[in-house]
């Protein structure tokens, strides 16, 4: 247990240390994984492989520990659900879209970079939003100005408007929040829609 002061109202704040069984259920899927990658390379899994598999990634762990990290993301399954068959759906449609135009238009086929300014400002949102957008071919993103929220997106097969592709990018914005957003992005992502305030 830790007794320290709060910088920012000076109040005491006590905290328990977590129990040495909780601390090592947190670290037993990193354990597990590299202790998988050991046997990846040495092509076996076999009882010695494992046996020393674990020992080294114990020591790997020791030596190299893993900071944790504190978030302030939720998770809602229906959302998450809603999220998932969202991108399946995007990907397939991309899939077809880019091909029939690769088909038809062969190298002349255009491009283009659209700047989107996002309306959340997490660094697990973002990063989750852009690895959504990345995942359908024809689309992903080359560039985030971090403090001004801007994200540059790579389209190919570019036919249509940038807004088109804007309001793309916001769709999935307020899919993410919706899914993985604290109270206050998604209170934020509500007034911003009812006003329509979409920054452009």
């Amino acid at each position: 247990m830790t007794d320290r002061a709060d910088s920012r109202t000076g109040e005491r704040v006590v905290s328990r240390r977590r129990p040495w069984w909780s601390r090592v259920a947190r670290k037993l899927p990193l354990l597990l994984w590299l202790t998988l990658v050991w046997g990846l390379l040495w092509g076996t899994y076999d009882a010695g492989t494992v046996f020393f598999g674990v020992l080294v990634s114990v020591l790997v762990m020791s030596v190299f520990p893993v900071p944790s990290i504190s978030t302030d993301l939720a998770l809602r399954p229906l959302r998450v659900v809603e999220l998932v068959a969202y991108l399946a759906w995007d990907m397939a449609s991309s899939t077809l879209r880019v091909s029939w135009q690769a088909l038809r238009h062969g190298p002349r086929i255009r491009a283009g970079i659209v700047e989107v300014t996002l309306r959340i400002d997490s660094d697990h949102l973002i990063a989750l939003l852009a690895n959504g957008l990345s995942l359908a071919p024809g689309k992903f993103v080359l560039q985030i100005d971090r403090p001004n929220r801007i994200c540059y997106v790579y389209t190919l097969g570019m036919i249509t408007d940038p807004a088109t592709i804007r309001s793309e990018v916001l769709a999935l914005e307020r899919r993410v929040v919706r899914a993985f957003g604290s109270a206050g992005e998604r209170e934020r992502m509500t007034e911003l829609s009812d006003t329509g305030k979409d920054t452009r």
